[in-house]
């Protein structure tokens, strides 16, 4: 079992995010996953830096610890030649410590650039151009592309590593299964989707994010989550198509705070928080990125250095 840290960049600036990567090395982390956003999910999270600079910080000032996009989309805001460029420069200043997570996309940051956001189906066949170039790039020499929604011409990626970075593609639906099954080395979920990653025929890690919230108590944590972290209750569907964090917030305005209990792990009590990880351990997942949504990360890696760390390292499937 491997055991992240998710870096929240919507919730805290870019030299933070680059502190608490070095913090989360020291407290015994396996890797550090970034999601890769143009904007934050809340106002109230007030930030969202540009992740592979600070991806790159990260790797230049840490010597262990694996990095994740969890994830970029290469096919709207980023033309997949961008991606495999700097994915494999990544590769290279980390030393092999990369791994490209990908997905279809959400409105709120592909928007941006204007040209629009199709429905999924669409995203869908747009990731799998992207992908198809980003291993063919990755293949060396001089290459072309002519897609339904992408194009390539005579691009080369000089400085590709021995070892080249390994693609987890986030799944939620039968869809973007079946692009992990042709394009990824492993997968990325959000939900304990067991049934759906039954169907992932490859051996590749398994990635999933661990909804908790440490605090002192239940009900700073409960109140942490209400005040950054509540876009998540609406469940994906609402989360990929929102445009902007003033839409998340008329969304979740009626969130309550049974609703983040029901969620997540809240307040100090290891057992609950080991409680929540065994699910997704028994959906099949291998790499649990734990999620705190709590009000301090410095009191959540010091509770992950001395309680929770190796009872996650320590679980296995109920079955």
């Amino acid at each position: 079992m491997r055991i992240g840290y998710k870096l929240m960049t919507e919730g805290f600036g870019p030299q933070e995010i680059v502190r608490q990567a070095l913090a989360a090395e020291q407290a015994g982390f396996d890797f550090v996953e970034l999601s890769d956003h143009f904007h934050p999910w809340l106002e109230s999270q007030g930030h969202s830096g540009n992740t592979w600079v600070m991806l790159g910080a990260i790797a230049a000032k840490t010597e262990t610890i694996g990095l994740v996009t969890g994830v970029t989309c290469p096919s709207y805001r980023y033309h997949p030649a961008v991606v495999a460029q700097q994915a494999a420069t990544l590769q290279l200043i980390s030393e092999g410590r990369f791994t490209l997570g990908v997905g279809a996309g959400e409105r709120l940051n592909e928007h941006v650039i204007g040209t629009g956001v199709p429905a999924a189906r669409q995203r869908h066949e747009a990731l799998r151009e992207a992908l198809e170039i980003i291993r063919m790039l990755w293949e060396g020499g001089y290459r072309s592309y002519d897609g339904l929604h992408l194009q390539l011409e005579d691009a080369r990626v000089f400085d590709l590593p021995e070892e080249l970075p390994p693609i987890a593609v986030a799944i939620s639906g039968h869809a973007s299964l079946e692009l992990a099954n042709e394009f990824g080395d492993g997968v990325f979920a959000v939900e304990p989707l067991g049934e759906l990653l039954a169907g992932f025929t490859g051996d590749g890690p398994r990635y999933a994010e661990i909804p908790l919230a440490w605090a002192p108590d239940e009900e700073q944590a409960v109140q942490a989550l209400l005040e950054k972290t509540r876009f998540v209750v609406p469940g994906w569907k609402v989360m990929s198509e929102l445009p902007n964090p003033v839409n998340f917030d008329a969304a979740t305005k009626h969130v309550r705070g049974d609703d983040m209990r029901s969620m997540f792990a809240c307040g100090p009590d290891v057992e609950r928080h080991v409680e929540v990880a065994q699910t997704f351990v028994d959906a099949g997942f291998d790499h649990l990125v734990t999620m705190n949504g709590g009000p301090d990360p410095d009191g959540f890696l010091e509770f992950f250095a001395t309680e929770l760390g190796d009872r996650l390292r320590a679980l296995t499937p109920a079955r």
